[in-house]
């Protein structure tokens, strides 16, 4: 049954000069920061990479890149509440970037500003994801069965590949709480909720994951990502039968009062803001324009979306631009700093002694556990290049990657490792912190992140990583541990 949700009680007028002032403030954000950001459209993926510049780059040159990757995952833990302020970010981020930004625009302008076309439209891509779905509000408490809370994080891991496992997650994990609201064995449901839709639901569209749109944004073809499909259906059909059975076994003991209360307290979906669902269409539709057009469209259908949202609907979701803030801080210092190691690994990258698929699905992967999974995937997916020597050639575009029969197996493979395993601890997505946050707003003891070695957290990571590599092997060839290679491709008739 779905009912509509009756707005909180607010004047006409007051709502219209909250929208108002909402739309000035955004316009007058957006004519400040144009001219600064124009110029960089002038810089052209071609003019931009040189094979001559990675070849003469020191190695220290990445150090930079390192620390800001170290300081992202080991000041959370070590400076805790100070880490949260966003100005304490952005000086750690925009000063260990300062160097190598000055370096470029005194040496090479080019690549700092093709660096800078991308670092913007993937800013837009996730900014207006994340502000439409904002927009779209589903509570209600539906008998939280396991066959319900199955088809919760089934649908999920649908939608993220539409608006994104950010998106989705906002979307969808505060009605499933809701749910569950009175079940006192719940702890495996937000963990099984950041394994299926906010990491593994998005794999199968460069909107679904920031890894695999910024590979969109270095020639990897959209619809490359659909051949990703095996792997993903039978990632989420082991991932959603564990779930099934580990939920049924939690219903099983929960006590009667529990049960009753869930009976009781039972509540049909009610949905509002649903005009959003345009312009999420328009998100959608606006990723085949070219650069340019596409950043601008995809700006004004989030001032749109926020303009004609009533406010009430956000408040109710808890909206903020603080965590889209952060991930524009962040990345803003990422996208500057790893220049020079991109740049070098597809110079040198055959040095390095990583040329099988495996060993890319497994470093990205290990390292997309604990770094971000978007920088680690821009990483190895340079390496690739340079094994190949495709990087100075092409421009250091991925489509090269793909053209390549070897190449096309190590993406493939980097964009598993990526995909997949940033499950395995909070830092390795986005959206993962977010929905720990949000599930201990309801007083749910997740695991910490330095629990993850003795703690739970990695019991259930083992959950991921088995499923992943059993998804992973299915379409990649055998590898053989005693000569550590694979032999030649091969279908098998079954799994």
């Amino acid at each position: 049954m779905i009912a509509p949700v009756a707005p909180c009680s607010q004047g006409a007028r007051e709502g219209r000069k909250w929208r108002l002032r909402c739309l000035g403030t955004l316009v007058v954000e957006a004519l400040a920061v144009g001219p600064f950001v124009s110029p960089v459209f002038a810089t052209t993926p071609a003019a931009a990479h040189q094979p001559s510049v990675g070849s003469s780059l020191p190695l220290f040159a990445v150090i930079p890149f390192a620390l800001l990757l170290l300081a992202i995952a080991v000041l959370p833990l070590v400076w805790g509440h100070p880490w949260e302020k966003l100005r304490h970010k952005a000086a750690v981020s925009w000063g260990l970037a300062a160097p190598v930004a000055l370096w470029f625009l005194r040496n090479d302008p080019g690549h700092l500003g093709h660096t800078m076309v991308e670092y913007v439209a993937f800013i837009a891509l996730l900014g207006s994801l994340y502000i439409i779905s904002g927009g779209v509000l589903i509570s209600g408490d539906l008998r939280a069965t396991p066959r319900v809370n199955t088809t919760f994080l089934l649908i999920g891991g649908v939608l993220a590949n539409l608006i994104g496992t950010t998106g989705a997650s906002v979307l969808l994990i505060r009605p499933l709480l809701e749910t569950n609201l009175e079940r006192e064995r719940k702890l495996h449901i937000p963990i099984f909720f950041i394994f299926v839709v906010s990491n593994v639901g998005g794999c199968l569209t460069p909107l679904g994951d920031p890894p695999l749109f910024l590979g969109f944004l270095r020639g990897v073809p959209f619809t490359w990502t659909f051949g990703l499909f095996p792997e993903w259906l039978l990632m989420m059909a082991m991932l959603l039968t564990t779930f099934f059975v580990v939920d049924t076994i939690a219903v099983r003991k929960e006590t009667r009062q529990a049960l009753r209360l869930d009976l009781d307290h039972r509540r049909p979906l009610h949905f509002a803001g649903l005009h959003n669902l345009l312009f999420l269409l328009g998100v959608l539709a606006s990723v085949f324009l070219p650069l340019a057009p596409r950043i601008v469209a995809m700006v004004l259908l989030a001032v749109g979306s926020y303009a004609s949202t009533k406010r009430w609907i956000r408040d109710r979701n808890r909206f903020t631009f603080y965590p889209i803030n952060e991930v524009a801080i962040l990345f803003a210092g990422i996208f500057v700093a790893m220049v020079p190691a991109l740049l070098i690994l597809e110079a040198r990258g055959a040095e390095l002694g990583v040329s099988e698929p495996w060993q890319f699905f497994w470093l990205t992967g290990g390292l997309s556990s604990f770094l971000d999974n978007a920088p680690t995937y821009l990483t190895f997916a340079s390496l690739a290049l340079g094994l190949h020597d495709l990087g100075g050639e092409h421009g250091g575009s991925l489509l090269a990657l793909i053209e390549h029969e070897e190449g096309a197996q190590l993406l493939r493979a980097i964009s598993l490792g990526a995909v997949f395993m940033g499950a395995n601890s909070y830092i390795g997505n986005g959206p993962n912190f977010m929905v720990k946050a949000i599930a201990e707003e309801r007083k749910i003891v997740m695991p910490s992140f330095l629990a993850t070695w003795p703690g739970r957290w990695v019991s259930w990571s083992r959950c991921s990583s088995s499923s992943l590599w059993s998804s992973f092997a299915r379409e990649l060839p055998e590898w053989n541990p005693e000569s550590a290679t694979f032999p030649s491709r091969r279908r098998h008739g079954t799994t």
